[in-house]
């Protein structure tokens, strides 16, 4: 049970996708890339009011950032989903000088628990409050839901909560939204959820060559298949890893070539730094560094992977000769 509802009102409340307050919210969204361009979608899909700003034209419904600021009434709330770092970082500075006192920022990207710190101190000089939400769920998230991990103050949390009703999938709040702790601590629970991705599609990929390079194997798509009700290693990424056999069966199509978004290596640091071994997630980072240095079927897999989940890039062949 999460700390917003009491004994007696998890049964009904938590279940609940909807509510009356949800209908009446008009929250602003910077950012409508892969993620947040069906995040809008679903928001609207689930009564709320959107105004998305983009540098796209095509896909922005107001021409600037000032334009949001304006058509956002107050007291308002910004979600930011942009890349991580000083794009991210160059979007809060921008707010802190357009927002007024009682306004709330949200950072829905993959930032460092780091930076969180840091951009949740510039807004405080202007009242303005802070959230840091890691978000899970690519490009998948517009029909199932996503993954919600908050960071913060109570308070702030909570006048945030009928976004993160209409974002998560229907059901139980605490099967897809967690109040992690303080400031930081949503980016950093995204941090370990993506290095734990990591070692997941690693050990997928492995077993997949395994099989591959078997003389005796005649069927690698249909034992995967075969994998995916009541065996133990069943999950989603397993279902993803088949679909990706069903569109391209030798995975001719992509190289080799794998990259890694930050999340991993930040993961292994804080590994490092706290004296905890994490020997699967490091081994899984270090996989992807070898892969820009040859062709492994593994590696085929991972790039499959994350092309199926996030829509993240792959290299062709020709583009990685």
């Amino acid at each position: 049970m999460d700390k917003f509802t009491s004994d007696t009102e998890t049964s009904v409340r938590s279940q609940s996708p909807t509510s009356g307050s949800e209908a009446e919210m008009h929250i602003g969204l910077i950012g409508l890339g892969k993620m947040g361009f069906n995040m809008r979608e679903r928001l609207r899909r689930k009564g709320l009011t959107v105004t998305g700003f983009d540098r796209n034209p095509d896909l922005s419904d107001v021409g600037s950032l000032d334009g949001l600021v304006s058509a956002v009434q107050t007291p308002r709330v910004i979600w930011v989903m942009v890349p991580a770092g000083e794009i991210t970082k160059s979007v809060i500075r921008d707010l802190a000088e357009l927002l007024e006192p009682g306004d709330l920022v949200i950072d829905g990207g993959n930032s460092r628990f780091t930076d969180d710190q840091e951009n949740a101190a510039l807004l405080a000089k202007k009242n303005i409050a802070f959230v840091d939400c890691g978000v899970s769920g690519g490009v998948w998230g517009l029909e199932n839901g996503y993954g919600l991990m908050a960071g913060g103050a109570d308070a702030d949390v909570q006048r945030a909560l009928p976004v993160f009703d209409a974002l998560r999938p229907d059901g139980l709040r605490e099967e897809s939204f967690v109040h992690v702790g303080d400031l930081g601590a949503g980016h950093y629970a995204k941090m370990v959820h993506n290095g734990i991705e990591y070692g997941l599609m690693q050990s997928y990929a492995e077993g997949y060559e395994l099989l591959a390079a078997k003389d005796i194997i005649k069927d690698v798509h249909g034992t995967f298949q075969a994998w995916q009700h009541g065996t133990v290693v069943r999950s989603w990424l397993l279902d993803l890893l088949v679909k990706a056999l069903d569109e391209d069966p030798e995975l001719s199509k992509i190289a080799g070539y794998v990259e890694d978004s930050g999340e991993g290596r930040w993961t292994v640091e804080e590994a490092i730094a706290s004296e905890i071994p994490v020997p699967a997630i490091t081994a899984a980072l270090f996989a992807r560094f070898s892969s820009r240095q040859d062709d492994a079927p593994a590696m085929k897999m991972v790039a499959a992977l994350r092309n199926q989940f996030g829509g993240h890039a792959v290299r062709t062949p020709k583009e990685s000769a």
